[in-house]
């Protein structure tokens, strides 16, 4: 069963905002993260200019934050060198997504932001 119409309403509403805060340092030409709805999947991405061709542009995925309907939870992934995707571990799990955005802001690890 898919995520409500309203639901994805609240999450590019917190989605966006969280990109622009995350925006505001970097010049839009070099860098910005953006976000990417499918179905009940949000995925964080850092948007660069190709380095060969700067009038391409390449997207890093940063984060993935996966809705389990059944549960009523959000779970949290990073990506992993070899590109899988790893379960964060131990706070990756919550019923809202704001703590989990806070976890991918503070990358108190270094699992999304390098």
């Amino acid at each position: 069963m898919a995520i409500s119409e309203f639901e994805v309403f609240k999450v590019e509403k917190a989605a966006k905002q969280f990109c622009l805060n995350k925006n505001n340092p970097f010049p839009p030409e070099q860098l910005y993260i953006d976000y990417r709805m499918e179905d009940q999947t949000l995925y964080f991405l850092e948007v660069r200019p190709k380095w060969d061709d700067p009038t391409l542009k390449t997207e890093f995925p940063v984060a993935k934050f996966i809705y389990i309907k059944k549960d009523k939870v959000w779970k949290l992934y990073w990506p992993r060198q070899n590109s899988k995707w790893q379960q964060y571990a131990p706070d990756g799990i919550n019923q809202h997504l704001e703590p989990l955005f806070k976890i991918v802001s503070e990358d108190l690890k270094g699992c999304f932001w390098g």
